[in-house]
């Protein structure tokens, strides 16, 4: 079985600079590819790096809404030069209004900035939404999209708001994360999604699986867990017992949908 990766963050800083190891792990563990996204552009450069040294890794670049406040002058300059240098998506991009104290002025304004970048350019974008389904829903419908698609990074929207999502191009990537037994709503939700716009993803090193279902543990420089990205496996055989096929049936599944949207990069 080949396995996708729809979106992690291999250059955190949590992973202590044993990158090399975790690949040659993925690799074992039959990982194909994996979306590598920055989220800022002090990271962009650790992504890019990563992309030449592995063609396992297909990098993303693009503002965090977490990390907005580091906005240079220049930001979206430097957002078009980095897409010129390799083959990559745009994102982690998105609206939160989740988080404690984060201001939400100015995360429509860089968001669609970037989705505009994204859609003149027919790059796959993978976006970022916490409690803010209804307005990101509002500005993909009047604002220019990417024809290739674009993925909602571990979809934790209404399940009623997934068929009006999936017409305006979106895919759904389901992580290790909803595996646990309190997420029941979240996974639920992920029967409504169509099955050609399914995807799969670890997020790694965050949202960590079950401690039933981890394959690899992994600590961080102080001994904290970190989510290993040779998990991904997991995740679809976690999935895949939820929706009640083989993980084979699943794989080859996700692979033809990753394929459709990122198969040109």
């Amino acid at each position: 079985m080949k396995f996708y990766d729809a979106h992690n963050h291999l250059q955190d800083d949590r992973f202590s600079g044993r990158q090399t190891e975790l690949l040659t792990a993925c690799e074992k563990a039959g990982i194909k590819r994996m979306v590598v996204n920055g989220a800022c552009e002090e990271d962009w450069p650790q992504v890019l790096q990563l992309a030449r040294e592995n063609q396992m890794v297909l990098p993303s670049f693009g503002y965090h809404p977490w990390y907005l406040h580091e906005l240079t002058p220049d930001w979206l300059a430097n957002l078009k030069k980095i897409l010129d240098a390799v083959p990559s998506a745009v994102g982690e991009i998105g609206l939160d209004r989740w988080k404690p104290d984060l201001p939400y002025a100015g995360q429509e304004e860089a968001f669609l900035a970037q989705l505009q970048v994204a859609a003149g350019r027919n790059l796959p974008v993978s976006i970022h939404c916490l409690q803010a389904w209804g307005r990101l829903l509002e500005l993909l419908q009047s604002h220019p999209r990417p024809a290739c698609g674009f993925v909602l990074h571990s979809f934790g929207g209404p399940a009623e708001m997934i068929p009006a999502f999936a017409k305006l191009g979106a895919y759904f990537s389901f992580p290790g994360y909803f595996l646990h037994e309190r997420k029941w709503k979240q996974r639920a939700a992920f029967k409504n999604v169509p099955p050609d716009r399914l995807l799969v993803e670890t997020d790694a090193p965050d949202q960590p699986l079950p401690a039933a279902n981890i394959l690899v543990r992994l600590a961080d420089g102080n001994a904290k867990p970190v989510n290993h990205p040779a998990n991904l496996p997991a995740v679809y055989a976690g999935l895949a017992a939820f929706f009640g096929i083989k993980t084979e049936s699943l794989a080859a599944l996700v692979e033809e949908n990753f394929l459709r949207l990122f198969g040109n990069l």
